[in-house]
């Protein structure tokens, strides 16, 4: 591509800052991060377009033979060699288009063919790779049989592991079409990418051959093969065949995992502005791997993405399910042009579950739902480190999959959509697709389809945003000015400066109740102190900073008790969390006590209830045992084990025999999980044949398992048990 004069200025504009802030931020870096190499988007000498995979698996042997018919076009002039990524497997013979052998070698990691004929810039010719492997361990595997799933075949690419099952150009600036034909035992299935197109059988050999064709460009790393006793429950959105592939054990429960599918993809058709580009959509759960994979038309998913009926409300797998889904647009369809920029793939997904489950469950979970993907980055930023979120200091590329490439991007896509509004984000979303479908694109191509599909100029918010660390701090306070009328406020960025994160530029809403109105009040921050005045004849009840929680931020917003009481009873979900945990500050105070409390019992939100019964625990007060008790007849899993949190914090005689109660009887894994860990913080030597009974029994990710375990560990290890 081409660029502009006025985009080359800019991307040198960008080059710029981002040399100027490199010191600043590595200055307050871990070290490891100063020593990890640059990486840079790989250069090619082919363009390669299509790979033909012909394999033929033992599975008794744990082996294969493979030929991959590899079509290519030229990028240099009089190109004489070509090298691909291969490793792990045995090359036997390579040969040309015509059938005649080519001279080849490889060493640990490459696979370099010599041709016939130098290739002019843009011819085409295809090379034949012939190899075979014993027992891979990585890329493919044969996976033995074990408890909760049969013997199969599996691969997993993501993201250089494509080459370790078949020669190939193994990074994601080359899409190609894909072609796999496996010959396999009989009773297995085959499940690949694209339309299948004919199963044929050889009873006399006992084998199935299975051929299936993905007729769309699509990155190295998406092309998958899974084989095994599947069974294939069938599903569809309209003429869309829409299908999941699972154990015959799991068949009862895997729709409870997968049966929103179709209404996911119909929200993203309507809501990214590209219908869905796919001949098909498969989900297959396969066995050594946890999470999910989007393999293009064929995600993979962990076994554990299938559950029964009680995990469902503590284990939903329609996150997961949401985001390797949203990745068919974002990754697959657009595809980064190097890893630095994989934003482009997993923060889009990782939004689009918020998306999802704002339209799905409604604005309160949708809320909810971000601001966990938000605390999710801050965790990060505080305990290990902050990075800007397109980043080329790494060993592996798995090593910048991090919480800033997943949540906190995602957060940013929140913040872009608040500048732009809904209307103009939304089209520049499907802007961005319809211009780079099937094709790479990196950061600045985004930036330049935002201009193009607003006419907005958002350099700064990615300059601070994407290409710069960290997140602003706010300090805030107001007052009333009575003889004025105006609430006076003063909005301080406290962030540590030193460490490259810049003073941000921001668009703020700031809410404001009084008895009589409530209204939002648009400011822009743009320093490291800021003070703005709004008309308030009256005395507000409540001030609001980033009303409707847009940002992502830390804050340090001093109020008063009564204004906190006020905010619990009456503000949104996200507000009234916040201030069930700044109450914590105030219990002794009249009113405050008495507004946690009824927010534990009463408050419409769950997540306001565990709050508030968190805010209570810090009391520590056995006087609260009965109220805590209480608590666990709440119809929500997370209240429940909050309640159980509290109790064990009380350190209450006589708790012991009552945990055991509440885990007898509770219908939830994660209570009952909570139930054991407070076991071995409050229980003896007599408790220990009722934990290792309950660490005998199944549960989720063995979550009943390890908390007996270690329940077990803490009493043995207790002074008092000795």
């Amino acid at each position: 591509m081409i660029r502009t004069s006025a985009a080359a200025r800019r991307l040198a504009l960008l080059t710029l800052l981002a040399v100027w802030l490199l010191p600043l931020f590595l200055l307050g870096q871990p070290a490891e991060l100063l020593r990890k190499p640059e990486n840079f988007e790989r250069s090619r000498d082919y363009d390669a377009l299509h790979y033909k995979l012909v394999l033929d698996f033992h599975d008794k042997e744990k082996s294969y033979r493979g030929e991959n018919t590899i079509t290519l076009s030229s990028l240099k002039d009089d190109l004489k060699s070509l090298v691909f990524d291969a490793e792990g497997f045995t090359v036997t013979e390579v040969a040309g288009p015509d059938g005649r052998p080519l001279p080849f070698s490889v060493d640990s990691k490459k696979l370099k063919i010599t041709l016939s004929k130098g290739l002019a810039w843009g011819e085409k010719t295809s090379v034949v790779v012939r190899f075979h492997q014993e027992n891979p361990k990585i890329g493919l595997k044969f996976i033995d049989a074990g408890p909760g799933h049969p013997a199969q075949i599996n691969t997993y690419d993501w993201p250089e592991d494509a080459h370790h099952w078949f020669p190939c150009y193994d990074y994601p600036n080359d899409k190609v079409t894909s072609e796999v034909i496996a010959t396999i035992r009989g009773d297995y299935k085959v499940l690949s990418n694209g339309r299948l197109v004919e199963v044929t059988r050889d009873k006399a050999a006992g084998t199935s051959t299975w051929h299936w064709s993905q007729e769309e460009p699509h990155p190295v790393y998406c092309i998958m093969l899974a084989a095994g006793p599947f069974e294939v429950i069938r599903d569809s959105l309209g003429t869309l065949p829409v299908d999941y592939w699972v154990y015959p054990q799991d068949v009862a429960n895997a729709p409870r995992s997968f049966r929103k599918t179709p209404k996911m993809i119909d929200f993203y058709n309507k809501t990214f502005g590209y219908a869905y580009p796919w001949a098909k959509y498969d989900q297959v759960c396969i066995a050594g791997y946890g999470g999910g994979m989007e393999a293009t038309t064929a995600t993979i998913l962990g076994q554990s993405t299938i559950h029964d009926e009680r995990a469902d409300q503590d284990f939903s797998s329609d996150g997961l399910v949401a985001h390797e889904l949203a990745h068919m647009w974002w990754g697959d369809l657009v595809t980064e042009r190097a890893w630095p920029d994989v934003w482009l793939s997993e923060s889009f997904a990782t939004y689009a579950e918020y998306l999802f489950t704002r339209f799905d469950r409604g604005e309160d979970e949708g809320a909810l739902d971000l601001e966990e993907k938000k605390a999710s980055y801050l965790a990060e930023a505080r305990s290990r480190y902050i990075r800007p979120i397109v980043f080329n200091r790494y060993n592996e590329p798995w090593e910048i999959m991090d919480a800033h490439a997943y949540p906190k991007g995602a957060a940013v896509l929140h913040m872009l959509r608040s500048v732009l509004g809904d209307g103009a984000f939304f089209r520049a979303l499907g802007a961005y697709l319809n211009r780079f479908a099937f094709k790479n694109a990196d950061t600045h191509d985004l930036m330049t389809v935002v201009k193009d599909a607003t006419g907005e100029n958002l350099d700064w918010f990615f300059e601070q945003w994407i290409y710069s660390p960290g997140h602003p701090v706010f300090q805030v306070n107001w007052d009333w000015l009575e003889s004025s009328g105006k609430v006076r406020l003063t909005v301080r960025q406290v962030q540590d400066f030193s460490k490259g994160i810049p003073v941000y530029r921001l668009p703020i809403l700031i809410g404001l109740r009084t008895p009589g109105k409530k209204w939002a009040e648009r400011v822009w921050v743009a320093r490291k102190e800021d003070t703005f005045e709004f008309d308030a004849p009256e005395k507000p009840l409540l001030v609001r900073f980033d009303e409707g929680n847009h940002l992502l931020k830390e804050l340090i917003f001093k109020k008063p008790a009564e204004e906190l009481i006020f905010e619990i009873q009456n503000d949104d979900v996200v507000g009234r969390i916040w201030a069930a945990g700044e109450l914590a500050g105030f219990l002794s105070e009249t009113g405050a006590r008495a507004a946690i409390s009824a927010a534990a019992v009463s408050d419409p939100s769950w997540a306001v209830r565990r709050a508030a019964l968190e805010t209570l625990a810090k009391t520590g007060g056995r006087d609260l045992v009965p109220f805590f008790k209480n608590r666990l007849a709440d119809g929500n899993s997370q209240v429940r084990a909050a309640a159980v949190r509290a109790l064990k914090g009380t350190q209450a005689p006589g708790l012991a025999p009552f945990l055991m109660h509440v885990f007898d009887r509770d219908s939830s894994y994660v209570v009952q999980a909570e139930a054991l860990t407070a076991i071995g913080e409050c229980g003896g030597r007599g408790q220990i044949v009722f934990l290792r009974k309950a660490a005998g029994l199944a549960s989720p990710r063995d979550i009943l398992k390890r908390r007996a375990e270690s329940a077990i560990k803490k009493i043995e290890g207790s002074p008092a048990n000795k």
